[in-house]
C-alpha cells in the first residue's frame, strides 16, 4: 500500500481558489453556468482554452457577458499565446480571457 500523505482534489480545489477555469469537451451552457457560479463568488474569473476548446471560451465569455449579466460584467482582457509542442513540432494556440463582475 503507497502512503504518500497527498490530499486528493488538491489541485481541483486549488484552481477554483484561483478563480480560473479550464474550459474543455464540456457543453458551452453547462460551462458558462459553472463560469456564472465561480463569478458569483469573487470579482473577477480567468477562463482559460487551448486548441480547438478556444471558440468554446469565447462563447462563455460571450453567454456571461451579454446575456446572462448584461451590464453587470465585462471582458477585462484577453491573453493569447502560441507554443509549440516538443516533438511533433506541432503550434498550440492558447486563450486566457478575463471577465469582471461590475
Amino acid at each position: 500500500m503507497d502512503k504518500t500523505g497527498k490530499q486528493h482534489g488538491q489541485e481541483q480545489t486549488k484552481k477554483s481558489e484561483d478563480g480560473i477555469m479550464n474550459i474543455g469537451n464540456v457543453p458551452v451552457m453547462q460551462s458558462a453556468i459553472s463560469a456564472l457560479t465561480m463569478l458569483g463568488n469573487r470579482n473577477q474569473i480567468i477562463l482559460r482554452a487551448r486548441g480547438n476548446f478556444i471558440p468554446n471560451a469565447v462563447a462563455v465569455a460571450n453567454i456571461i457577458t451579454e446575456k446572462m449579466l448584461n451590464g453587470s460584467s465585462m471582458v477585462d482582457g484577453i491573453k493569447l499565446d502560441t507554443a509549440q509542442e516538443p516533438g511533433i513540432g506541432r503550434m498550440l494556440s492558447t486563450i486566457e480571457i478575463i471577465l469582471t463582475r461590475i
